[in-house]
């Protein structure tokens, strides 16, 4: 009888841990989108995304550095933000730590980390690497999207990168 009642509370303790662990998977896959929703401040700026890549074969090794002392890295999550905006998205500035915004068009959205700035065409307010502008433009047709939604986000603990 007592093996009956160990066994039956050990079962009865794994299959707790089990369901918790189930529900605080799917809460953490959840809880990432509405904290990012959360974390994006109100001052959500509207306007066109078109894409850029300084980079110029030869001319510096490694890619030219945007403003904040990185190097532009084409495969990344990056973006530059206009000039005139750069306050707006903490500073931008070189040597300081990369602020990050989250950037919303056609149904999807993305983590980016704002790096470098820019005096954009007037309507655009953000330019997107090569890798951040075909996750929303996967041909590389449109060249301009309109209507981006950026969003800086609160912090610096970000991983960039799709969301949801």
């Amino acid at each position: 009888m007592m093996l009956f009642r160990s066994s039956a509370a050990i079962c009865g303790a794994l299959l707790a841990l089990a369901i918790s662990v189930a529900v605080a998977r799917s809460e953490t896959r959840g809880d990432h989108s509405s904290t990012v929703v959360d974390a994006a401040s109100g001052d959500a700026i509207v306007g066109a995304a078109s894409t850029y890549n300084p980079f110029k074969p030869g001319k510096e090794e490694g890619g030219p550095k945007t403003a904040s002392g990185e190097r532009y890295d084409p495969s990344a999550w990056t973006a530059a933000i206009k000039t005139s905006l750069r306050r707006k998205f903490g500073g931008v500035e070189f040597g300081a730590r990369p602020k990050y915004a989250l950037v919303e068009a056609v149904g999807k959205k993305v983590i980016v980390k704002i790096n470098d700035v820019g005096p954009l065409r007037p309507g655009r307010i953000i330019d997107l690497n090569e890798r951040t502008m075909r996750h929303f433009d996967p041909s590389m047709d449109l060249g301009v999207i309109p209507d981006v939604k950026v969003s800086p986000l609160a912090g610096d603990n970000w991983t960039p990168g799709p969301v949801g």
